[in-house]
């Protein structure tokens, strides 16, 4: 490896001992070989430190950092602050990816000089697998085409809810610059979401991007993943998140944004807002005032304002966003039990 690596890949860690060796195996299998590799061991009880030292110890272009839980951000963060390449990227430690996949995205960096390289991925599923793509053409954007094409449908592409671009870091490779602006900034407890404040804000600063033609990533959809856990915990979250959101991206200069940010904190608050309370409504009289004061969070009122019923896909969404709008608790609660 290279004093200067044109690309370092973080990998943070918890845990992941059953799929770490095929997510490594994956990297060290790159035609592209300009990169560093940087595990970052975020407190693990299995045997994933153990797996991340015997792999630093064969491999000259991994270095490893153990330290004490503090979640994926902060991971993320340690991780890219030892870091020395130009580019930066990321890759979860439970997935895999295409042994072409730096060779293509690198080539197009150093041909292009796109600030953001972007590539398609597959979600792998237990039975099945889809292929996740942009509905833009691909190839290289400077600033006035992010304008006029990708930024305008970036977030929301006007169904209900689909992504223009993806919020994930993993199938992104950013210029250490842009990056290192928003990534350090970004909350430590944000455990869900917390990828999208970066790529958006990061899409917004670029002065160009290019988009390959090919999945290259393999993002393994797990059903124990922290995604599919819903807790009361998550509420105070979400308006981190959203707040996060509200600072990363100036929405008088981007007012285009607006849109597309108030048709996700529906579908963001609608995906947490149903399990919690179908929980909560077993339990104590917390629940008028509970889904009372999410009601009245002002990003959460401005976007069930803002966003038409007519727009928001399935009829039960739209029953719930009804009584998110007009703050009827007992309707909702009446919903959740059908």
């Amino acid at each position: 490896m290279s004093d200067h690596p044109f690309l370092s890949i973080i990998i943070p860690i918890y845990n992941t001992e059953e799929y770490l060796p095929h997510c490594l195996d994956s990297i060290l299998a790159q035609d592209f070989k300009d990169y560093e590799l940087i595990l970052v061991d975020d407190g693990s009880t299995d045997s994933s430190a153990s797996i991340c030292d015997q792999y630093a110890a064969a491999h000259s272009q991994i270095r490893c950092l153990h330290q004490a839980n503090g979640g994926h951000t902060c991971a993320r963060q340690n991780g890219v602050r030892i870091s020395l390449g130009e580019y930066i990227t990321f890759v979860d430690s439970d997935d895999w990816i295409c042994s072409e996949m730096y060779s293509h995205m690198c080539v197009a960096a150093q041909t292009t000089h796109a600030d953001i390289i972007h590539c398609d991925y597959k979600a792998i599923m237990p039975h099945k697998e889809k292929l996740c793509s942009i509905p833009f053409p691909y190839g290289f954007y400077d600033k006035s085409r992010l304008a006029e094409i990708i930024y305008p449908g970036m977030i929301y592409f006007g169904t209900y809810f689909v992504f223009g671009i993806a919020p994930n870091l993993w199938n992104k490779l950013f210029r250490r610059n842009i990056l290192e602006k928003y990534l350090f900034r970004l909350p430590h407890n944000i455990t869900v979401g917390e990828d999208g404040p970066i790529t958006y804000a990061c899409m917004l600063e670029a002065s160009s991007a290019y988009f390959c033609n090919k999945a290259y990533y393999y993002y393994r959809s797990n059903i124990s993943s922290i995604t599919h856990h819903m807790d009361i915990k998550r509420l105070s979250e979400n308006h981190t998140l959203f707040d996060t959101y509200n600072q990363f991206i100036d929405q008088t200069k981007y007012p285009f944004m607006q849109k597309q940010l108030q048709y996700f904190f529906v579908y963001q608050s609608l995906l947490t807002l149903v399990p919690i309370f179908r929980t909560l409504r077993q339990e104590s009289g917390n629940y008028k005032q509970l889904f009372l004061a999410e009601c009245n969070n002002p990003h959460i009122r401005e976007a069930f304002k803002a966003v038409p019923l007519k727009d928001i896909t399935g009829f039960h969404n739209k029953l719930y966003a009804f009584c998110v709008r007009y703050r009827l608790p007992w309707l909702f609660k009446l919903l959740l039990s059908d």
